[in-house]
């Protein structure tokens, strides 16, 4: 597994289990804890405290932002997998850099978070609420203005490479 990938993995568990004791438990413990037992090669460790953080310091505007995205499911109904992966994902789509992170894979990633430790479902759901927080991103327009130039020049270099066998 990817070490970036695990690092979300790692994130998503630590914020679920902090969740699901309604927050009581110390969510420090919680990551150190699960950094020691699903992390121990994790050469980089500060990708993980870095989502963990930003999550716990938007909460308020990332729960928001899941109210006004998913309105037909209230906060506390969103299951607590599928809760947290949304949580991960918006964090890293509004505030993570986006020449890091790149919109498409902080949803992709948490699609697979999704399909990994989620329900039936959850692929789907967590698709369908950061594709409208993305829709909704400055900036969105101007990137699927880009994306037809880009396959017109893909299919030139295609053709390219086509006449030059």
């Amino acid at each position: 597994m990817a070490s970036r990938h695990l690092s979300r993995s790692i994130a998503m568990q630590s914020l679920y289990e902090w969740d699901f004791s309604d927050k009581e438990l110390d969510l420090n413990t919680i990551v150190e804890r699960n950094l020691e037992e699903f992390g121990p090669g994790l050469e980089d460790k500060t990708f993980v405290w870095e989502l963990v953080t930003g999550v716990i310091e938007h909460l308020k505007e990332v729960d928001n932002i899941i109210k006004t995205a998913a309105p037909q499911w209230p906060i506390n109904q969103i299951s607590i997998v599928d809760r947290n992966i949304l949580r991960l994902g918006i964090y890293e789509l509004l505030y993570e850099d986006k020449k890091a992170v790149p919109p498409k894979v902080a949803i992709n990633e948490a699609i697979e978070l999704a399909k990994s430790f989620g329900g039936e479902n959850s692929g789907k759901f967590i698709n369908g609420v950061l594709g409208t927080v993305y829709k909704n991103l400055p900036g969105y327009e101007e990137d699927k203005e880009k994306k037809p130039k880009d396959k017109e020049k893909n299919k030139k270099e295609v053709e390219k490479v086509k006449k030059n066998k």
